[in-house]
Order: C-alpha cells, then structure tokens, then sequence
C-alpha cells in the first residue's frame, strides 16, 4: 500500500449568494490548488468530486463538473455528501498504486435553497418524514437536551463554544461569521431555533468550495518541498437516529479509534497538536471531545472551563473558527482537513505552536450519524 501526502489545496472566501455558478466556484480552487502543490493538468491520474444531486438540484451533479475540474479526459468519480470523503476516496485510489496524483474538490450553493430541509429526506419515510416538526435542527436540539442531561454541561456552556470558534474565525479571511467581540450573552440571546439551539449555535449555511491534491510518496517529493503525510484514516456510519443512543457519536468514537490505530496513536490528548472538528451544532464539538478520546465521558465542559481547547491551550481546537464559521455543507469537512494542513505548515493567522501532528474530522446525516476522521503528520 503506498503512502500518501496531501501537497496542496485550495479554499474559497465563503459568503452568501457568490456571484459565480457552482462550475466557476470548483474550477477556480482546482486551478489553485494545483499551482499550490506545482502541477499541471496533466499531472493528475484522477478527480474525484464531492456534492449531493439534492443540495445541487440536478441529477448525477458531477457530470457539469468535469471540465471545471481539469477531469475532462481523466479518470472521473463523485463522492456522495462531504469533500471528505472525496479526499478518502482519492487516497484509497494512489493507495492501490492505481494513480500517483488526486485532486479531490467540493462544493455547496446554500444560497439557492434551505440545507436542513433538504436533510427531510434523510428521516424514515412513512412515519418520521410526515413529521413536520422533526427536521435536522429540532432533532439537533434533541440530541443537545439528552447530551447535556447526562453531563452536566448547561446553555452557557455552548454559548462558551460558540465564543471561542467564532473569535478565531474573525482571524481567518475565508470565515463567513465572524465575532470578535462576541460575547456569551449574546449568543444566549440569539434568536432561538430550537431550545437550546440558539441561531448562533447553529454552523451558517453558505457558499463555497474547496479542494485538495494527493499525491504518492514518490511523486509527493518530486512535486513538494513541504508534504503533510496522512498517517491515519478511520470512517464508520452509526444506525438509524431512533435505533442507536443519540447522546453519544459511537461512530465517531470508532473511527477515531481506527484512525489512531493506523497512525499509532495511543494518547490522542498528549499526541494530537491541533484538531479541526466539525461542529454543526454546538453541543456536538463537546460530544466530538469525548468521542476523539480528549478526555471522558460527560467531561467535555471542562476542556471548555479551562481553556483547553484554545489556541492556546493543551489541545487547541477548531483555530479556524470550525463549522460554526461558516458550512459550505459539502466543503466542510474538507475546509477542517486543509486547515490542518495549513496548521502543519505554519500557515494560518492562528497558529498553533510546534505543530507537527493534527487530526481533522468530518460529519454526515442528522445527528452526526456518519463520521470520518483523518490523522496528518509533517513526517511519515
């Protein structure tokens, strides 16, 4: 099985209503993203794009893409939901030994219609989709009363998420919501969505694209000075929201415990330098904590009380501002992996110090019922 190195990427400024069609947005950070990593369209073995026919409004969405990606003539494929899991997707393919270089992009248009009533169709169709009342942000909130009875993390908690995340974003040019200032009485007194699911808990839908270029061990020193190496690779999907205990990510906790494995890492909270987590929902980066192993069961408010998960702190998370900055749906996880890329390369406005080692997580389906979790390294 060969290594495999991410050598380089591209993000788009994510806004609302961009001027600019969904083949504009995916062409320009595939054409950036591969003068970053200093290739050429002909460089590329295989592109692998990353959109939903729903979110998209059209059937087999890929196929406008091809050209705007540099795919036109190349080996083609689409993963369904998160960029993520196109990045998975290309890895596995230069793993076979099948190709040398990847691209993987994805994208989102929020702006044409609601994202969380697209996620309707995800819930069972003869009983739970008749509902009208369940839809992604009430089951969220839901999920977020069952967490908080069982650990004791209380509304003030989550507004205190929400502060850190979006005081970094007001540091990254990229963000959509940014707040420097923001204050917990404010995301307290947000307008609410759903108790306890203020607005400013909730990750803003909103436009953007993303992608990366993967590359095999051999071609990623031919190409790179500087690859970040993907040490470690876990995905698990958990059942059905009324068949597995929603106050817990189980599927989370498997992958990350799969990741660590192929990585070798045995102490995530002492090994891990940064983690860029995806957190639609406040409560849920307090569940991802507990999942990823940072600390136990029902102690996630305390990473938060003591300031653990700052820029700063012992386990900095989500530097970039995390999903609550913005959630292009999905880019999303794919903006998470390239921010910590950027955070092993030293790039970013809020760096973490001595950053050799970070993970990156994605979340799909409602109640984050699937995960995927990557393990980067500046060194193999």
């Amino acid at each position: 099985m060969k290594r495999v190195a991410i050598i380089g990427y591209a993000v788009s400024r994510l806004e609302w209503d961009a001027e600019k069609t969904r083949e504009e947005a995916v062409f320009e950070v595939a054409r950036e993203a591969m003068r970053s990593a200093g290739i050429e369209r002909e460089d590329l073995g295989t592109a692998i794009s990353a959109s939903t026919d729903f979110l998209d409004g059209r059937t087999i969405s890929n196929c406008m893409l091809i050209g705007a990606s540099g795919a036109y003539l190349k080996d083609e494929s689409k993963a369904e939901e998160d960029g993520m899991y196109a990045a998975l997707y290309a890895a596995q393919r230069i793993m076979s030994g099948v190709h040398d270089v990847a691209l993987a992009v994805s994208h989102t248009h929020s702006w044409i219609f609601n994202p969380h009533q697209v996620t309707q169709y995800m819930l069972e169709p003869w009983f739970d989709r008749q509902n009208e009342l369940l839809n992604e942000i009430t089951l969220a909130a839901l999920q977020a009363r069952l967490y908080m009875s069982r650990s004791g993390a209380d509304e003030e908690h989550l507004a205190e998420v929400c502060v850190k995340n979006l005081r970094n974003a007001a540091k990254n040019p990229a963000a959509f919501r940014k707040m420097a200032d923001v204050t917990v009485e404010e995301v307290l007194e947000s307008r609410l969505y759903s108790s306890p699911l203020t607005e400013l808990m909730i990750a803003p839908p909103c436009d953007g694209a993303a992608a990366v270029i993967l590359a095999s061990e051999e071609a990623a020193k031919e190409f790179c000075d500087d690859p970040v190496w993907i040490r470690g690779i876990g995905n698990a999907c958990d059942r059905y929201l009324r068949d597995r205990d929603l106050g817990r990510l189980d599927s989370l906790r498997i992958a990350a415990e799969r990741a660590y494995r192929m990585a070798g890492i045995e102490e995530p909270f002492r090994q891990i330098d940064v983690a860029e987590v995806t957190e639609r929902f406040a409560h849920q980066e307090f569940m991802a904590y507990e999942a990823l192993g940072f600390c136990r069961e029902g102690m996630g408010k305390v990473l938060i009380e003591e300031g653990m998960t700052e820029v700063y702190g012992e386990i900095p998370v989500n530097p970039s501002g995390g999903a609550l900055s913005g959630d292009p749906v999905c880019a999303t996880g794919m903006i998470r992996l390239i921010e910590a890329v950027r955070q092993i390369r030293g790039e970013t406005e809020n760096q973490v110090e001595e950053c050799r080692t970070a993970l990156a997580h994605a979340q799909w389906g409602l109640c984050a019922q699937k995960n995927l979790v990557f393990i980067l390294g500046d060194r193999l």
